[in-house]
C-alpha cells in the first residue's frame, strides 16, 4: 500500500511541479497514473520511490516513511525509469547480478529469476552482450527484470511499455496483473489511454502539479456524464492544448 499526505515538490521555488497531492493506492489494485508531458507525474513517482525529497508532506510504502526509514522502504519496492539509459558499459547479467547482490537474493533464487524473467522478455540470448549494445527496447526490458528480480510487494513504474515491442508489453501486462492478483501493488504512469483503461483498476489525472480525479473508469464517466470516448473526457479535464501528449497505441491496445 502507498500512502501519500499534501507532498508538494518544487524546483524554482515559483512553479509547483507538485502541489499538496494526496493518495491511497491499495493492495490487489493496479493503479494508473495519467496526465501531459509535464504534469507532475514522474515528479510524483520519484518522491514514492525516494529519489526526490518533497518540499513538504509525507510518503509511507507499506507504513513505512519514505524520509524516515529510506533503505527500508527500497526493500519494498522496485522502480523503473522512464529514461532506460544506466550502466552502459555492464553485460546484461553483470548489471543483473549487480543488483540481486544489492537487494541480497540468493543465488539460487536469483537464477531461477532471472532465468524466468529472461524468457518472458525474450532477453536470454543476449544477456552476455553489454547494455551499451542494445536497443532501447532491449534496454527497459534489461531495467524491468532487474527492477523485479527481488520481487518486492510495490511496483512503481514510469511509463514502463515505452520502447517495448508488442509482445512484451502484453507479458508486462500480464505480470502486472498477477502482482496485484497476490495481494500487492502496482502504480504506474502511461500516455496510452486505452491501456490505462482496460489494465487500471483505479486511475488518478495530474495536470499543472495538481490531482484533478482519482476513482475507476466508471467514477470518471459518471461524474462528467459522459459516454463518449476516454480522449474526450481527457480533453475536457485537462484542456485540449495539453492534450497532444495522450495517444492510443494500436500494437498495446489490440493485445489487451
Amino acid at each position: 500500500m502507498i500512502s501519500i499526505h499534501e507532498i508538494s515538490k518544487s524546483y524554482d521555488q515559483k512553479v509547483q511541479a507538485v502541489d499538496n497531492v494526496s493518495l491511497e493506492i491499495y493492495d490487489n489494485e493496479i493503479f494508473g497514473f495519467l496526465g501531459p508531458n509535464g504534469a507532475g507525474k514522474t515528479t510524483t513517482l520519484k518522491m514514492i520511490a525516494g529519489l526526490l525529497s518533497p518540499d513538504k508532506g509525507s510518503i509511507k510504502i507499506n507504513g513505512i516513511d519514505v524520509m524516515e526509514n529510506p533503505l527500508e522502504a527500497k526493500k519494498n519496492l522496485s522502480f523503473v525509469s522512464d529514461d532506460p539509459n544506466i550502466f552502459l558499459r555492464l553485460k546484461g547479467i553483470e548489471y543483473l547480478r549487480f543488483l540481486a547482490d544489492i537487494y541480497e537474493v540468493p543465488a539460487e533464487l536469483r537464477m531461477e529469476r532471472i532465468k524466468d524473467l529472461g524468457r518472458r522478455f525474450g532477453m536470454s540470448k543476449v544477456l552476455d552482450q553489454r547494455i551499451q549494445s542494445y536497443s532501447h527496447g532491449m534496454r527497459q526490458k534489461i531495467i524491468l527484470i532487474g527492477a523485479l528480480i527481488h520481487n518486492p510487494p510495490t511496483w512503481i513504474l514510469d511509463e514502463p511499455m515505452t520502447g517495448l515491442d508488442p509482445s512484451s508489453s502484453y507479458q508486462l501486462k500480464n505480470m502486472m496483473r498477477e502482482h496485484a492478483d497476490d495481494g500487492n501493488t502496482v502504480l504506474f504512469s502511461t500516455h496510452v489511454l486505452d491501456v490505462a483503461e482496460k489494465v487500471c483498476d483505479r486511475l488518478g489525472v495530474i495536470s499543472e502539479g495538481k490531482l484533478l480525479f482519482v476513482g475507476t473508469m466508471t467514477e470518471l464517466r459518471e461524474k462528467y456524464h459522459d459516454d463518449s470516448s476516454l480522449e474526450s473526457i481527457f480533453l475536457e479535464m485537462v484542456g485540449e492544448d495539453q492534450f497532444s501528449p495522450f495517444a492510443v497505441d494500436e500494437d498495446e491496445a489490440n493485445l489487451i
